[in-house]
């Protein structure tokens, strides 16, 4: 059985292997896009996104991101707010050669734009995966049986 802060470590762990999400503001027929978030172990109730300022979602505001693990047995469905990051020592911190790619005039490039996304709530998923799981499908098992222990409504 899992308790909603075994979750919630679980969800950490996965975003850390593989930190992709699908973006995009509540309230806009705009579809979600892709964007790689930038981990803080000590920040646990936000992270950062590089952006542009000509970026569907450099406006902020109220935001959903969703994303799945890289082996697919947790999905998180995330709510929270987009706001432009003004501090440079946060653009700084996450400066690599790999966001440098993207900017042709560097960390002054005046496209830049680093979002933060501040969390609020979040459903999470873990899929059952294991050998429980695979027997109750091979067996015409009660697939809801045990998904309760696997979803939690957590605050990031």
């Amino acid at each position: 059985m899992s308790t909603e802060a075994e979750i919630r470590e679980r969800f950490w762990k996965e975003l850390s292997h593989s930190p992709f999400l699908m973006v995009t503001l509540q309230g806009t027929q705009d579809h979600a896009m892709p964007m790689t978030a930038q981990l803080d172990a000590n920040a646990h109730h936000c992270f950062w996104f590089y952006s542009s300022k000509g970026n569907r979602l450099a406006s902020g505001g109220r935001a959903m991101a969703q994303f799945a693990a890289k082996d697919h047995d947790l999905f998180a469905c995330i709510d929270g707010i987009l706001t432009p990051e003004s501090d440079p020592a946060i653009i700084d911190r996450y400066w690599s050669n790999d966001v440098a790619a993207w900017y042709s005039g560097g960390r002054d490039d005046p496209d830049l734009l680093m979002l933060r996304f501040d969390l609020g709530t979040a459903e999470i998923w873990r899929a059952d995966s294991g050998a429980g799981g695979l027997f109750r499908k091979l067996f015409g098992g009660d697939a809801r049986r045990g998904m309760q222990e696997k979803h939690a409504e957590v605050s990031l």
